[in-house]
């Protein structure tokens, strides 16, 4: 059975004296609750101050994103060595922020992925179709795209460290949350197109996340769902309460 994973992406928010104050809270709430995965995600500067209190503690770190060069002349870039060395064991690639502000491609999402599963870092993939594009009845045709081609060139083996998140964008920081019934139909086809590049075991293996406006109240209808393995959690995981009532309520 598939282990719930819920992260939160503290997004561009929180000064190193915020962000400590928000671990300690968590540390309070979350110590020894291991009933699903948790990570915390914050800015890169926040990282080290970050990783010393989590040391040894249940609540895992996780990075925004990553460059797919290990070093060299890439201003404004961070490697997985750089990541591992503050100890960093998950990154979000492919955030539809990035795709969208940042001109992120699934080619370059793909050269991500690689390096950091290269640095053993775990990723967490994710697709989603905007606004337009659920209106114009191209939801399966943007995901299809956004999986087939972040995720070429994988193995089984590559997959087994690998985490999905589908977040559809016209849900995201909006109040809008996609139905359970949506997000599910969505989260069974993203495991189909698993099991077609994968094979059935794998695609079976696989958590996939839904991510967009996830707050305490929906979060056990969401996670109650049979192929949802939790959830990426924007604006709700900048307060110990919500993050942690969405911890809990995760089923």
């Amino acid at each position: 059975m598939r282990k719930k994973i819920i992260a939160g992406n503290w997004k561009m928010f929180k000064t190193v004296q915020e962000a400590t104050q928000l671990v300690v809270g968590l540390k309070r709430e979350l110590t020894d609750y291991v009933a699903v995965d948790i990570v915390v995600c914050p800015t890169f500067v926040n990282l080290e101050s970050v990783s010393d209190l989590l040391v040894g503690h249940n609540i895992k770190l996780g990075a925004q994103n990553l460059f797919w060069e290990d070093e060299g002349a890439f201003t404004g870039e961070v490697s997985g060595p750089m990541l591992k060395a503050v100890g960093v064991e998950y990154v979000i690639i492919g955030h539809s922020e990035r795709r969208q502000f940042f001109h992120e491609t699934n080619e370059t999402v793909n050269k991500r992925l690689k390096a950091a599963l290269k640095h053993g870092l775990k990723p967490i993939v994710c697709v989603g179709e905007n606004l337009s594009e659920r209106e114009s009845g191209r939801t399966f045709d943007v995901v299809k795209n956004h999986v087939t081609g972040s995720l070429a060139g994988l193995t089984k083996e590559d997959m087994a460290e690998v985490v999905l998140a589908y977040e559809p964008v016209w849900a995201i920081g909006t109040g809008k949350t996609a139905s359970s019934a949506q997000a599910q139909e969505v989260h069974r086809f993203i495991r189909g197109l698993l099991a077609g590049m994968f094979g059935q075991d794998t695609a079976d293996a696989v958590r996939i996340q839904y991510g967009g406006s996830v707050k305490p109240e929906n979060t056990a209808e969401l996670t109650s769902q049979p192929d949802i393995d939790g959830a990426l959690v924007g604006g709700a995981s900048l307060k110990v309460d919500s993050f942690t009532a969405i911890v809990k309520n995760a089923r």
